[in-house]
């Protein structure tokens, strides 16, 4: 009854049909490594934008803008934007998940590392720099579809994207450039350094990323996501299952 109870919290019955367990445990971890593909992904299409040399992305100029105003790290100011960006999206039904704790946590592991291991190239010329800058735009959308679509809920800010994007019914591109021009506009007020990169992001990065959902055919509204409070209450209820069989063995 456990095991039964288990599947039909993960969404793999089909009416009455009962799945076989191993094929459950397979369809999870490949979600599970769907997530981790995307969020390295995001962290290389990130460092490619940041080795161009062009100017910050949006949101790091609005990181660095807030950490000028609060005297503290970017990365610091990134993990308080995300911090406010969930309780907001929360307010607007946009549940916490698995993908939206790591999105904050392992992106900025593999950005560290990546750079640690100058694993992406720097070039002196402006058009190879420009090519990479773009280039690491599409990889970004590219890893957009792959963790989003791992269906573990999204991260703080592309939360905020979702969020719009199902209240206004507006295109990604639409939405998506919006955010990035307002946390560019906000954090140059703040402070923040803005290049001609931070321009050609602001009004591009919208483009990659409806362009590589429309290549995987991917509706960002269809995603049925694996919220926390779920494995929650799922974990809650198998502790009680086993606490009420111990109780009628004794």
């Amino acid at each position: 009854m456990v095991c039964n109870l288990a599947l039909r919290k993960w969404g793999f019955f089909m009416k009455e049909e009962i799945v076989d367990k191993n094929k459950v445990v397979k369809e999870v971890l490949l979600r599970i490594v769907k997530l981790n593909i995307g969020l390295f992904l995001y962290a290389v299409g990130i460092v490619m934008a940041i080795e161009a040399e062009l100017g910050l992305g949006p949101w790091d100029v609005f990181h660095q803008g807030l950490a000028n105003i609060m005297g503290i790290t970017i990365g610091q100011a990134s993990i308080i934007v995300g911090f406010v960006l969930v309780v907001a999206n929360s307010f607007f039904g946009e549940r916490l998940g698995w993908g939206t704790i790591t999105n904050m946590i392992f992106i900025g592991l593999y950005i560290d590392l990546l750079m640690f291991l100058e694993a992406i190239p720097v070039f002196s010329s402006f058009l190879p720099s420009l090519i990479m800058m773009l280039s690491g735009l599409f990889v970004i959308g590219v890893a957009s579809y792959f963790y989003i679509g791992a269906g573990f809920g999204t991260g703080p800010r592309d939360g905020l994207m979702v969020v719009l994007r199902k209240r206004t019914n507006k295109s990604v591109r639409f939405i998506r450039n919006s955010i990035e021009v307002t946390a560019s506009v906000i954090g140059y007020l703040l402070g923040g350094t803005v290049g001609l990169g931070t321009v050609v992001i602001a009004f591009s990065i919208g483009y990659f990323v409806q362009f590589a959902f429309k290549l995987f055919k991917f509706d960002i509204s269809a995603v049925e996501h694996r919220f926390i409070d779920q494995d929650l209450a799922y974990l809650k209820k198998i502790l009680k299952n086993k606490k009420n069989d111990a109780h009628h063995t004794l």
